[in-house]
């Protein structure tokens, strides 16, 4: 196997079944790695599991029905996945959901809080669980799914916007809190992918999300959308040894040069690029202070 960046290492990928998350335990088998996949969706993770067995070998392909929010779901995880991988080093957290569509005055709080509950809970949870493996180990990456969620304001997906905003700063802390053991965490911002969650938006309508949202998902199907394997090339360079030391950050898949990011290591570790921060009068270049 050429290029194999992630030889014989063990990695999670929750949200599996479908889209970036089954592209992203695709590129790990590829490069070497053996997988555990999870989704709330048995029939479907199975499936998965099948098809990725058939491509890598069932001995290097473990699926398993999860729900990450759940705490004692997401610690079973974690246990299965160190008993059945060798050299349990990562993890990507990409299990999530668009969530409600609509003004905040009319969506249903249930819907709001289970948004939040899958994408920012199920992150720091699945996270919580598998610090102790790689603080053992004094080594580990974790890569969370974050988006243009994290970075813009989302009128009629508050929920999505919220809690995506939420896990970039979450990653930005465990990095911080975990650069001792040489454990890098960082957010992957994967770019507008034609998944099912560009369906679930134009199966809403203008009227739920917004004629200028609806307008721009229905060009983004007929473009293609943004390309899932450069997501997942991505995803696979966080993993692997080649960004050991990049940590803490927020790193878009197709706008950023991320694979020069290992000659500017030093450079990036000591400033505020690629992070979310307060933007004052003098960064653009305005004198505001009080005289």
């Amino acid at each position: 196997m050429t290029n194999a960046l992630l030889e014989g290492q063990g990695i999670i990928v929750t949200g599996a079944s479908f889209g970036l998350g089954k592209q992203v335990a695709r590129a790990c088998l590829q490069h070497g790695a053996s997988v555990c996949i999870c989704s709330r969706d048995k029939k479907a993770i199975e499936t998965a599991g099948h098809e990725l067995s058939k491509e890598a070998g069932a001995e290097r392909v473990f699926a398993m029905q999860t729900d990450v929010s759940n705490p004692e779901s997401a610690e079973a995880l974690i246990r299965a996945a160190s008993q059945a991988l060798p050299n349990l080093v990562g993890i990507v957290n990409n299990a999530g959901v668009q969530g409600p569509k609509g003004t905040l005055e009319d969506i249903q709080w249930s819907d709001w809080l289970r948004t939040v509950e899958i994408n920012l809970f199920g992150t720091v949870l699945c996270s919580r669980a598998i610090l102790p493996v790689f603080r053992r180990r004094c080594y580990g990456k974790i890569v969370n799914l974050s988006g243009g969620g994290a970075t813009a304001p989302m009128p009629r997906m508050s929920a999505y916007a919220a809690s995506k905003a939420a896990v970039v700063r979450f990653t930005e802390t465990v990095a911080l809190e975990y650069a001792d053991y040489n454990i890098d965490a960082n957010a992957v911002a994967p770019g507008a992918l034609n998944t099912r969650m560009l369906e679930e938006v134009l199966a809403a309508g203008p009227e739920r999300v917004g004629k200028s949202y609806y307008d721009r998902a229905l060009h983004q199907k007929d473009a293609g959308g943004a390309s899932i394997s450069r997501a997942a090339d991505l995803c696979i360079f966080l993993l692997s040894k080649q960004s050991d030391g990049i940590s803490g950050k927020l790193i878009s898949a197709v706008w950023d040069p991320w694979e020069s990011l290992p000659q500017r290591r030093e450079q990036l570790q000591k400033t505020d690029i690629y992070a979310l921060r307060r933007i004052i009068p003098a960064d653009r270049g305005l004198d505001w202070e009080p005289r």
